[in-house]
């Protein structure tokens, strides 16, 4: 019998990139198995190399909020592309969706496109600690903000699932400027003030944990945040990568009210291409290069394809407002999967803000690091391959948040939920 083009491709893809992947959590390590090579997506579902094709749960881990190859984000691709793919000069489509970006997002007055949420993370630090003069950096256990080493510390996401703490190649040098408190905690976040407040250049969050599973911010957790970095001189900064434009057209800092000194964006404002930025108060954007002394740059930063894409994508959610069709269907899938999991006694948490959300395999809420060690990963496991049996492509890790878009009408959204209860019976 001729194996599975997936598990040929697996093979030949291991001899030549580390672990088979060109991200961790795709090898499907925390769910065991071969992982799925897709060929292609259209609207809500993907197919893979061997044609079976699946309701995609996943939208490449969040940026494809209106579906894959949608049609209008195809055409914008292909217009630029035939008028050249870069061009390491300012193009008027990078105008564009920057003036786009600095009408929705309440605490950006002028933005920096780089080419990934990493890079613009990297690059947030650097002017927060040039602004500030100070060299510490308060971060979160759980929430994850790109493979930069001095936050690669009690990290999220595929970190998480790996069971790394940090990674090799950190050096001590680079993480001891970085301090990790407890996401909703404000006890442990003020502890930090109190011992190195003067040496605190910043508070980085994600707003919404989306790395340990969607976490939200319990009341009050970001307000104090907040009140802190002001009484200290010391800048807010949130990590709304995946947040941005996925929970309201004003990320989650328009939600929950509460407006940072700096902003990280990226996935969702290049339209499933490469993309990264970081925003701010102007007195403190206008502190990089060219116009300041604070050195960053990038040969791809505001490639014509990403800024076009992601243009595109942003126009037809300012025009057509998705956000609250996306949380009654959101509201839907919760009930359904709660309801489904209660019918087969399979404890099950869901966890969810808007469009985004999270099944933890545990009877408990999920508020910070240490409560997802409730979770029962080998259930999830399970669950995921069963997914897989019954046609439904879910994030390959407990930890991960999964996704609905625009493309997913109620049919979808009820095949989901059917295909959980019947893998919830046979895990």
């Amino acid at each position: 019998m001729t194996a599975p083009k997936s598990h040929r491709l697996f093979e030949s893809a291991s001899t030549l990139m580390p672990g088979g992947v060109s991200s961790p959590v795709r090898a499907f390590g925390a769910v065991g198995g071969t992982p799925v090579f897709i060929a292609s997506g259209n609207g809500a579902y993907v197919t893979d190399v061997d044609g079976k094709t699946y309701v995609d749960m996943m939208g490449s881990w969040g940026p494809l909020i209106l579906g894959h190859a949608n049609n209008e984000v195809v055409s914008a691709i292909g217009s630029a592309a035939k008028l050249g793919t870069s061009f390491g000069a300012p193009t008027a489509v990078e105008v564009d969706l920057a003036r786009c970006i600095v009408d929705a997002v309440p605490s950006v007055e002028m933005v920096r496109f780089v080419s990934s949420g990493t890079e613009a993370t990297m690059s947030a630090l650097r002017l927060a600690r040039a602004a500030t003069g100070r060299s510490k950096i308060l971060k979160f256990a759980g929430c994850y903000h790109g493979h930069v080493d001095p936050l690669l510390v009690a990290a999220g996401s595929g970190v998480l699932t790996l069971g790394l703490p940090d990674s090799p190649g950190v050096t001590d040098g680079a993480r001891s400027d970085t301090l990790v408190g407890a996401f909703n905690n404000i006890s442990s976040a003020q502890k930090a003030f109190d011992d190195f407040g003067d040496q605190l250049a910043a508070v980085i969050v994600e707003p919404i944990a989306a790395n340990m599973g969607v976490v939200p911010p319990t009341s009050g957790f970001l307000e104090e945040l907040r009140a802190l970095c002001n009484a200290n001189g010391s800048l807010l900064i949130f990590d709304e990568v995946v947040t941005g434009f996925r929970v309201g057209w004003q990320g989650a800092q328009g939600m929950y009210r509460v407006t940072p000194d700096l902003t990280i964006l990226g996935k969702i404002i290049g339209g499933g291409l490469p993309v990264g930025a970081y925003g701010g108060r102007k007195d403190l954007m206008q502190m990089i290069a060219p116009k300041g002394s604070v050195y960053q740059a990038g040969t791809l930063s505001g490639n014509p394809l990403s800024m076009a894409a992601g243009l595109a994508t942003l126009r037809q959610l300012s025009l057509d407002p998705p956000y609250g069709p996306l949380d009654a269907q959101g509201a839907i899938l919760e009930a359904g999967l709660s309801q489904a999991a209660k019918q087969t006694s399979t404890p099950l948490t869901v966890q969810r803000v808007g469009s985004m959300f999270t099944a933890y395999f545990t009877d408990q809420n999920v508020g910070n690091f240490d409560d997802t060690k409730s979770c029962n990963t080998q259930a999830f496991a399970a669950f995921f391959h069963a997914m897989l049996h019954e046609g439904v492509y879910w994030p390959p890790s407990q930890f991960e948040s999964a996704f609905i878009s625009t493309a997913h009408g109620e049919q979808d959204i009820e095949l989901v939920i059917s295909a959980a209860r019947r893998a919830f019976e046979r895990i």
